[in-house]
């Protein structure tokens, strides 16, 4: 429990204070965000805002997740390197695509498919890792069935081993790329993903907390969960949560720096590598349904404009539809903070209900 609350209080005190010293280091080198001119006009004033400063939320998750190892002295997990890796991999695809926007003053950064061959180039690395290293109980940080709050019956491997890893990469695939772009679609006014971020990775402390308590390999029993290193994934969430919040004091309305695709894929990889390997994969749908919301108006829009030519939203991403409404910014972000905590409490209680009934 120490290493939880040292990386949550290290990756806040990194961020809060790394966060100004990096805006300086963006406005000596002119490293600005672009604002497309088809958006809502209230964003023109935030053209030549700093941007990339997810690199300072991926730069305190890890010092932060190395100190609290320090400090502690106790060893770090495959588990909680692997997320890692998966935040950084991402972060970097990211970076290579902010560079590219703000390098050449465009909207348009990698391009569609270089930008989804990075995502996956990650992904798959990750995947292939997580089904390795099997510990003393011959446990590997993933398996191959499908989760919910736990595994389900629903093995990948259903056909054999090989097919069972294939699927899985697919499976993770699938799950890493709609989650870091459901953060980089939710990215669009200021504090938004962000806070809404803070929400997921703290339910996450708290799930590997509850998982770690009760463990098959310290706790067994008839509810126990099977996942391995519980409690070094609350320290990674832990630390993106901690990174997150000291990072949204600059990050709020009127934001002095943007996270940018940086910070955004980076943030959904993480998580969704948390959804992984605490085999809660598909209760993400529900922690993050903030994100799951604003990705689905973009599919809405898009199918309803192709297939009809009408839109059913003035804009999207949705946050942008109530902007051209004519509500505030800050309004938008609370009201959108309060839906995301309302999903996060809503998955956290499912969570718990099914360990009540199923130890019952």
């Amino acid at each position: 429990m120490k290493a939880v609350l040292f990386a949550a209080v290290f990756a806040l005190v990194l961020s809060l204070l790394g966060t100004p010293m990096f805006i300086k280091y963006l406005v000596k080198q002119g490293y600005g965000q672009f604002i497309r001119d088809d958006g809502p006009t209230s964003h023109h004033t935030k053209r030549g805002t700093p941007t990339m400063g997810g690199a300072v939320i991926i730069g305190a998750s890890i010092a932060a997740y190395g100190l609290a190892h320090l400090v502690t002295w106790t060893p770090t997990t495959v588990s909680g390197l692997l997320v890692i890796f998966l935040m950084a991999g991402l972060g970097l695809v990211g970076f290579l695509d902010d560079y590219i926007k703000i390098s050449k003053q465009r909207s348009l950064g990698l391009r569609s498919g270089e930008k989804l061959a990075g995502q996956t180039l990650v992904a798959v690395v990750f995947a292939i890792l997580a089904l390795n290293f099997p510990n003393e109980q011959y446990r590997t940080p993933a398996s191959t069935n499908i989760s919910f709050v736990r595994d389900t019956g629903i093995d990948l491997a259903f056909a054999g081993p090989l097919l069972g890893i294939i699927l899985f990469v697919l499976w993770a695939n699938l799950m890493i790329a709609g989650t870091s772009n459901g953060v980089n679609l939710t990215d669009g006014l200021d504090g938004l993903a962000t806070g809404a971020s803070v929400m997921v990775f703290a339910s996450y402390v708290l799930i590997g907390i509850w998982q770690f308590n009760q463990n098959c390999q310290t706790n067994p029993g008839p509810n126990c969960y099977e996942v391995r290193d519980a409690h070094d994934l609350a320290v990674v969430a832990a630390c993106g949560m901690g990174a997150c919040f000291g990072f949204l004091w600059w990050n709020a309305s009127p934001a002095k720096i943007f996270m940018g695709d940086t910070g955004s894929l980076a943030l959904g990889g993480a998580l969704a590598g948390l959804a992984i390997l605490t085999r809660t994969q598909l209760l993400i749908v529900i922690l993050g349904g903030l994100f799951v919301t604003i990705t689905l108006s973009v599919i809405i829009q898009v199918a309803s404009f192709k297939s009809t030519g009408k839109r059913v939203f003035r804009m999207a991403p949705l946050q942008h539809h109530f902007e051209l409404l004519g509500w505030q910014e800050v309004t938008i972000v609370i009201r959108f903070w309060i839906i995301a905590g309302l999903f996060v409490a809503f998955g956290l209680g499912l969570f718990y209900a099914e360990w009540v009934v199923g130890g019952a």
